[in-house]
């Protein structure tokens, strides 16, 4: 079948691209196979200013699941261009995904971005906490998920916007409709659920953050139900994610909607999962007697 997706103005050649925290900046993952193969990959968190992360222990196991409170350790924009940008290998489709506090500082990160010929797309972060608005997540208030859609749209000149939203909302369509409004090219969701783990022994928790977020198996029915929400409620290209680990679980948000999908905590349980993922969602779909992504997508019968 043509595996081919149009993202907006973005072609890829499949629907698998890795999800941004969970491969890295993609050469840890070059030994597990080949990285042109994959749809695309989306780079981990990249800020203006280098990241430590918070403090460890900053990842905890859960049922069917996991909770991370890793804080957007990176290495900084300058740092990425100059030693990891030029190792990874021609070919490979790049997604930034920017992390920042302000909406000046993203707006900043995506013209810095604008300018790489490698990087094919913009990944906005908007589960980030407003340093002006008192720690407030910009994906939780409509108008400064707009704001900083805006600055990035701005200062993003020909590279393709995509706003990754929050499920810590009370109506996710409420999110994306302003993202779209302010120019989001395509929308991804969901980012991880907020959640916490104890321990009755130590009477500690198990993140030295308290609270993290939820990804993994567990997360998928919150994921497929917010993905067929958003893709009726708006008209561009949505990529969901959440709980993905098999060639099923991608076509059943394909089906809901989604372009395509982004492949997260599995990754940590199989280093070579998404790769996998490439062939097996071809022969699955083959077997099903579909003949493009185009013919399949948003057909779920009510």
């Amino acid at each position: 079948m043509d595996q081919t997706v149009q993202l907006g103005p973005l072609t890829l050649k499949n629907p698998v691209i890795t999800a941004s925290g969970t491969f890295g900046y993609g050469l840890e993952f070059m030994r597990y196979g080949d990285l042109t193969a994959l749809g695309a990959i989306c780079l981990k968190g990249i800020s203006l200013a280098p990241r430590e992360g918070n403090p460890t222990p900053r990842i905890a196991e859960t049922p069917c699941g996991m909770l991370n409170a890793i804080g957007l350790q990176n290495v900084g924009v300058k740092k990425f261009l100059a030693e990891k940008l030029p190792y990874i290998p021609p070919g490979t489709t790049l997604i930034a995904n920017l992390y920042a506090q302000t909406p000046e500082d993203f707006g900043e990160l995506a013209a810095i971005f604008a300018a790489q010929e490698r990087v094919a797309a913009l990944e906005v972060n908007i589960s980030c906490p407003n340093v002006r608005e008192g720690g407030v997540q910009f994906g939780q208030d409509p108008a400064m998920a707009a704001r900083v859609t805006s600055a990035v749209k701005k200062r993003a000149g020909s590279k393709p916007v995509m706003v990754k939203l929050s499920p810590n909302v009370t109506d996710v369509t409420v999110i994306a409709r302003a993202a779209v409004d302010a120019g989001a090219d395509m929308l991804s969701l969901i980012n991880t659920l907020s959640g916490m783990s104890v321990d009755i022994r130590t009477r500690r928790s198990r993140l030295a953050n308290i609270v993290g977020g939820l990804s993994g198996p567990a997360v998928k029915p919150v994921a497929l139900r917010m993905v067929h929400q958003v893709t009726r409620a708006v008209q561009v290209p949505v990529i969901g994610m959440g709980g993905i680990t098999s060639a099923e679980d991608v076509l059943e948000f394909i089906l809901v909607g989604a372009h395509a999908v982004q492949v997260g905590t599995f990754n940590f349980m199989r280093p070579d999962n998404a790769f996998r993922l490439v062939e097996e969602v071809r022969t699955l779909a083959e077997s099903l007697g579909i003949s493009s992504w185009d013919e399949y997508r948003g057909t779920l019968r009510a």
